[in-house]
């Protein structure tokens, strides 16, 4: 395939020119000799690549095409569309870390040649890494294929042929030099991530915090199942697994869980691409552990076909309790004092059609732990998701442990936030988790966590939402921390009232305009440099796909800066690419998305944190620009007006289109000054309303339950003080 077939959209090369998408709307109205469209629709065309990498560098907007756009552009423009593309890119990149010298052969022929040679090569690796064969390509459906889900279980990856290669090998030649410079895994990690994150509706991703946290709970394990893998997101969070087994309705992520399992460890590799509770691909398989985050809410998940189906030892689900048929296939496929942990909507812990089934588990001791999860912590992100930890029993033995361990770790513990810390809720859920695993006992904490009789909870609802069977937590932290409260309050609020701007003098003279420059100018003038995210932002809670342990760094997401708040996501230093956008002091960071006018400079409190998705960073030269004029009238509404473009669902800023005053670097400052004290006003209006807030939530729940009184309790009176009262006027005397 010549490399001018690969069409790019307009999104596309606003990204290889480092641009918004305004501006290339912009260039194909001014400029005649803009590249015609190749492809697409007329309200979203496509072009040839070359065209438009030609068209750049004429006009001096582009020196060279990065090679990992080059990839990531052929991939998303290949023919047979980007999930064939990116399963015959793993495949080469299998074939080249595990036998690097049959590739080098290969390299060397024609791009015709290697379309002949290429399957036989590929066919050998996959079948000594995920144990598959040449397939007749008439018989299956294959990667790409819109079939949502296979009537039975079958291999979740099969060998391109000859013909399906040919238009893939400049891609793939390409992907081998990208690999050069990141490693094979992290080449497929790459594209794959700009993949999921170009096609965010297609996908349930489950996010890296709750993907670690559940292979924690569900502790060493030499063998795995994930029955409904999406990505494989849960599968890689195990650390030094023997064998792992998955299996996906969607035959697109049953295949490329596979090569990212391969390529991700030793561990041998399984992976089928079928309906999972209507045709289970590992009848009799019995593993240490099951994890899984399945899908909510099915109501043809199989009931009229499986009502006499073997797993449901613990009842016949309901219709509508799709996710018990789940949590009964998880328990079928442990082996005894196997574990498995599954990401559960929290309605299945209370909806009265499944209150026998619960009550079963329970009865028989295999439900071990409810734990609530802040909302946000994974899709989706509006409801506040539970984790149900269940063990196999061991027959003969009776239940380990008389109680159910209950975790709420929804409340709300820090300054600012919307919801708790990632970190936060992890050691909360761990500290209430592992002596309860050791001992079956654990210390009760109000309001977190409980040890709850197994026998409380068998009554006619066999509710387990844990917020109903914990004890209050103290009113606000207890009297002495409500006084705390209001003491700060009142700081906070004369802090305020000092703050306050002074109104400006009653006839203020009139000023002239100013000057303006844009931000593209300053930046062409070297000025000041314009960064994006080259990352996927990750909200700790609800974060990226990538769970790789070791080292991780902060990263700042677009909620932070819109929340005045510090950096809320992290990612693993190891799975970084190398032109990463670090935050520095005196940095100005501006969200992209959402229409708001906000900018924010970095302090040094924020310095050091990986520039989240969604946001540009702009760089200023202190010699010319003062950092908080910059950010001051970026602030401006109407600033933000004329830079606005709106799309269907969103409004988009394009930085380099908004304009600043040039004005002398001292006036800059006296503006700076301004600006740097309408953000510390800002700041303190910000936590005025977080600690206004907890001091009426605290004192609510302190006067409902009857740990704070209405009114202060009056003193005695002490009587006269010569003591000549009355016998018969004392008050405890009677008449």
């Amino acid at each position: 395939m010549h490399d001018n077939a690969t069409e790019v959209t307009a999104a596309g090369i606003a990204r290889l020119a480092g641009v918004g998408r305004a501006a290339v709307s912009n260039w194909r109205r001014r400029h005649p000799d803009f590249p015609r469209p190749v492809g697409g629709t007329e309200t979203s065309p496509s072009f040839a690549l070359t065209d438009v990498e030609e068209w750049l560098r004429r006009q001096g907007k582009l020196a060279e095409v990065p090679l990992r756009e080059r990839v990531w552009q052929q991939l998303a423009g290949h023919p047979a569309g980007p999930v064939t593309a990116l399963v015959q890119a793993g495949c080469t990149l299998l074939l080249l870390r595990d036998r690097p010298t049959e590739w080098l052969e290969l390299a060397a022929v024609s791009d015709q040649r290697m379309a002949e040679l290429l399957p036989d090569a590929l066919a050998k690796v996959v079948a000594a890494r995920l144990g598959v064969r040449p397939a007749d390509p008439a018989a299956r459906p294959g990667p790409g294929s819109q079939q949502g889900a296979t009537a039975s279980a079958g291999p979740a990856l099969t060998v391109p042929t000859p013909a399906e290669l040919a238009p893939s090998v400049p891609l793939l030649r390409g992907v081998v030099d990208l690999a050069a410079e990141r490693g094979a895994r992290q080449t497929f990690e790459f594209l794959l991530g700009r993949h999921l994150d170009a096609n965010p509706r297609q996908y349930t991703l489950t996010p890296t915090g709750p993907a670690e946290l559940m292979a924690e709970i569900a502790g060493e394990a030499r063998t795995v199942l994930d029955p409904a893998s999406g990505t494989g997101t849960l599968l890689r969070a195990v650390r030094a697994p023997a064998a792992v087994y998955a299996q996906d309705a969607v035959p697109d992520l049953a295949a490329l869980t596979a090569l990212r399992l391969a390529l991700h460890d030793a561990a041998e590799v399984q992976a089928r691409a079928g309906d999972t509770l209507r045709a289970d691909a590992f009848p009799g398989l019995k593993v240490d552990a099951v994890l899984c985050h399945p899908p909510f809410n099915e109501r043809n998940w199989g009931h009229d076909e499986l009502a006499y189906d073997p797993r449901w030892e613990y009842g016949f689900p309901a219709r509508t309790e799709s996710e018990l048929a789940w949590v009964q296939h998880a328990v079928a496929h442990l082996r005894d004092g196997g574990t498995a942990v599954l990401l559960m909507p929290p309605a299945a812990a209370s909806r009265r059609s499944g209150r026998r089934i619960r009550a079963d588990l329970l009865r028989r001791g295999a439900l071990r732990a409810v734990i609530a999860l802040p909302a946000g912590s994974a899709p989706p992100y509006n409801i506040p998701l539970h984790l149900w930890v269940l063990r196999r029993p061991v027959p003969g033995q009776p239940p380990a442990q008389p109680e159910v361990l209950l975790v709420d770790a929804t409340s709300d513990t820090s300054d600012g936030r919307t919801r708790p810390s990632w970190q936060t809720v992890r050691e909360a859920v761990l500290d209430a988790w592992r002596p309860y695993e050791r001992t079956g006992a654990v210390e009760e904490r109000p309001g977190l966590s409980r040890g709850v009789p197994v026998i409380e909870l068998l009554d006619d609802d066999v509710d387990l939402a844990p917020a109903r069977h914990l004890p209050p937590p103290a009113a606000g932290g207890g009297t002495a921390e409500l006084t705390t409260v209001r003491e700060r309050l009142g700081d906070t609020l004369r802090l305020t009232a000092d703050l306050t701007p002074p109104p400006p003098p009653a006839e203020a003279a009139p000023r002239s305009p100013w000057p303006l420059t844009t931000i593209g100018e300053l930046a062409r003038a070297g000025a000041v440099v314009l960064r994006s995210a080259t990352v996927h932002a990750v909200p700790t809670g609800a974060a990226s796909d990538v769970p790789a342990p070791g080292a991780r760094i902060p990263v700042l997401t677009d909620h932070d800066v819109l929340a005045g708040s510090g950096p809320s996501g992290e990612l693993p230093e190891a799975e970084l690419p190398e032109d990463t956008v670090v935050t520095e002091p005196g940095d100005v960071v501006v969200p992209v998305l959402g229409g708001g006018a906000v900018a924010r400079v970095v302090d040094a409190d924020g310095a050091g944190a990986v520039l989240g998705r969604n946001l540009t960073l702009l760089r200023p030269d202190h010699a010319a620009l003062d950092p908080w004029f910059l950010a001051g009238f970026l602030r401006g509404t109407a600033n933000n007006r004329q830079a606005s473009s709106y799309a269907s669902t969103a409004t988009r800023l394009d930085v380099r289109r908004m304009q600043v005053p040039r004005i002398p670097l001292d006036q800059q400052r006296r503006y700076g000054d301004r600006f740097r004290t309408l953000a510390a006003f800002e700041d303190a209006l910000r936590l005025a309303g977080v600690l206004g807030e907890r001091l009426v939530r605290g004192m609510h729940d302190g006067l409902t339950d009857g740990t704070l009184a209405p009114d202060p309790v009056p003193a005695p009176d002490p009587g006269p003080a010569d003591g000549d009262q009355a016998d018969g006027d004392r008050p405890d005397q009677a008449s």
